[in-house]
C-alpha cells in the first residue's frame, strides 16, 4: 500500500473515531499527523509541525477574544440594536444585509477570511438575539464573501486570473467574477428559504427589546454603561455580568415572542436601548481599527485582534476579565490538529499525488468533474487559493486539446474550491464556529459539518453541468 493511500485512510479512520467516540478530532489529527509524519513519511518533528496554521491560530484567538470582551461590555448589544435600526426593523433583512456587507468587503480587496472575521461575530450576535438559525446566519456571512471573492480587483480574483495568463489560458476576468456571485447568491436564497427566512418574514418589523424576551438581556451591564449604568437588558430578567441570562437560541432556551410593531422607528420611547459608555465606544473605536488594520494596512488580522483586546482590557479589566476564557479553545484544537495533519498530506505529496492521478484520465469531461471534487473537497481543509494554483496547472494538458472550454473550466475550479470554505474545517467555517456566542457548538459543529458535506457532495457536479459542459470559452 502506498504511503499516499496510507495517509488517506488514517484520515478516514479519524474522523470515524472523532463521530463515534466524541474525541476532539482535532486531538486525534495532531495524533495522527504524528503518527504518519514520523512511521509513513519519515518527517522530524520540524517536518510536522511546519503544517501548523500558526496564522489562523491567532485569528481565532484574537478574534474571540476582542469580540469576549465586546459581548462582556455590551457593544455587540449595541450593534445588534443599531442593525435593527438599520433595517426599520424586518429581521429578516439583517441576514442579506450580513451576506451584502461580506461580499463588498472581500469585492473591494478584503481577503476573505479577514471579512468573515469581522462581520460574522456581529452577525451571529444578532442570531443569537433574534433566534435566528445560526446556521443560516453563518452561512449567509461566508457565501456573501465567497460571492464577491472573484472582482477583478479582489485577492482571489487577481490570484486566478493572474495563473490563468502566467499558464497561457484563455481568461474572463468579469465572467469568473459572475459565476462566482450567482452560484453564491443562489446558494444563499436556498438557505434563506430552507433555514427558516420565511418564517423571519412573517415577523414583520420588530424592535431591538423584541428580541430580548424574558431573561435575555445583554450579557453584561458593563462599566461603561450608560448614565443609568444600565447593560443592553431587553425584557425582564435581563442577564447580569455573569452571564447568567440565557439568549434566544441558546441551548435549552425558548424562543422569544417576537411582536409587530409598525410604528416602531419613529422617536418614540420604543427606540430606547443600550447607550454608549466610555467602554462600549472604545470598544467600537477598536472594532473600526480592526477594519482599518487589515483593509486599509493589510496588517495581520489576528495579531491587531488580539492588541485590541489587549488594550480594552487594561483599560476596563472587570469588564475583560473572563474574556480569555470565552475563547473558543475547543475549535482551536479542532481546527489546527486537522490542519496540521493536512499539511502532512502536502508535506508527503498525498494531494499532487491524487489530483496528477485525476489529471492523466483519458475522458476530458470526467477528468474536469474529478478535478472539480479534488478541488472541493481538499479546499474543505486547506488553502482554496492554495488549491486552484495546484489545479489549475493540471488541467492544462485536456484543456489544450479543446474539447473542454478553458473559461468555464477555470470558473467551475474557483467556484468548486471556495464555496465548500463553510467547512468548519476551513478559516472562515472556524471562523463562524468560534464566533458563535451561546451555542451548543457540538451541535453547531456538526451542522456546518454536514452542511459542508452537502455542498462537497453537490456543487462540483452543478457547476460543472453549467459551465464545464457547454464548453465556454
Amino acid at each position: 500500500m502506498s504511503p499516499e493511500l496510507i495517509s488517506i485512510l488514517v484520515l478516514v479512520v479519524v474522523f470515524v473515531l472523532a463521530t463515534t467516540r466524541s474525541v476532539n478530532m482535532g486531538a486525534l489529527a495532531f495524533a495522527a499527523a504524528f503518527g504518519v509524519g514520523t512511521l509513513v513519511a519519515d518527517l522530524d518533528a520540524d517536518g510536522i509541525f511546519a503544517g501548523f496554521p500558526g496564522d489562523l491560530f491567532v485569528v481565532l484567538v484574537g478574534v474571540t477574544y476582542l469580540f469576549a470582551i465586546a459581548r462582556a461590555n455590551g457593544t455587540t448589544d449595541w450593534l445588534v440594536h443599531a442593525a435593527v435600526r438599520l433595517v426599520r426593523g424586518r429581521v429578516a433583512l439583517i441576514p442579506w444585509v450580513m451576506f451584502a456587507l461580506t461580499g463588498a468587503l472581500t469585492a473591494i480587496g478584503a481577503v476573505s477570511p479577514a471579512a468573515v472575521a469581522i462581520v460574522a461575530p456581529v452577525a451571529l450576535s444578532f442570531a443569537t438575539r433574534y433566534s435566528i438559525s445560526p446556521l443560516l446566519m453563518g452561512t449567509m456571512v461566508v457565501h456573501g464573501a465567497q460571492a464577491g471573492g472573484f472582482s477583478p480587483i479582489s485577492i482571489y480574483g487577481s490570484i486566478v486570473n493572474g495563473i490563468v495568463e502566467r499558464e497561457k489560458l484563455p481568461g474572463s476576468e468579469v465572467g469568473l467574477f459572475l459565476a462566482s456571485l450567482v452560484a453564491n447568491l443562489l446558494i444563499a436564497a436556498v438557505l434563506f428559504a430552507v433555514l427558516g427566512g420565511r418564517k423571519l418574514w412573517a415577523r414583520g418589523a420588530v424592535t431591538p427589546e423584541d428580541g430580548g424576551g424574558s431573561g435575555a438581556g445583554a450579557r453584561s451591564t458593563g462599566t461603561g454603561a450608560g448614565p443609568a449604568g444600565t447593560g443592553a437588558g431587553a425584557g425582564s430578567g435581563a442577564g447580569a455580568d455573569s452571564g447568567t441570562g440565557t439568549a434566544p437560541g441558546a441551548k435549552g432556551a425558548a424562543p422569544a415572542a417576537v411582536a409587530v410593531r409598525p410604528g416602531w422607528g419613529t422617536g418614540g420611547t420604543e427606540d430606547t436601548g443600550p447607550r454608549l459608555g466610555p467602554a462600549r465606544i472604545a470598544t467600537l473605536a477598536a472594532l473600526v481599527a480592526l477594519v482599518v488594520a487589515v483593509l486599509g494596512f493589510d496588517l495581520d488580522a489576528g495579531l491587531s485582534a488580539v492588541t485590541l483586546a489587549v488594550v480594552l482590557s487594561t483599560a476596563w479589566p472587570d469588564d475583560s476579565r473572563r474574556a480569555v476564557g470565552e475563547i473558543a479553545w475547543s475549535t482551536v484544537l479542532l481546527i489546527c490538529g486537522v490542519l496540521t495533519y493536512v499539511g502532512v498530506l502536502e508535506e508527503m505529496g498525498t494531494i499532487t499525488w491524487a489530483g496528477e492521478g485525476v489529471g492523466g484520465i483519458g475522458v476530458p469531461l470526467l477528468a474536469a468533474v474529478l478535478l472539480c471534487y479534488i478541488g472541493a473537497i481538499v479546499s474543505a481543509f486547506a488553502s482554496s487559493v492554495g488549491i486552484m494554483g495546484a489545479l489549475i496547472p493540471l488541467a492544462v494538458p485536456f484543456l489544450a486539446q479543446g474539447e473542454i472550454g478553458a473559461v468555464g473550466m477555470v470558473a467551475a475550479l474557483a467556484v468548486s474550491a471556495t464555496v465548500v470554505d463553510v467547512s468548519p474545517f476551513s478559516t472562515n467555517g472556524a471562523l463562524v464556529l468560534a464566533a458563535a456566542p451561546d451555542v451548543d457548538r457540538d451541535r453547531f459543529f456538526r451542522q456546518l459539518m454536514i452542511y459542508g458535506g452537502i455542498v462537497v457532495a453537490a456543487v462540483p457536479a452543478l457547476v460543472w453541468l453549467v459551465l464545464v459542459v457547454p464548453g465556454l470559452g
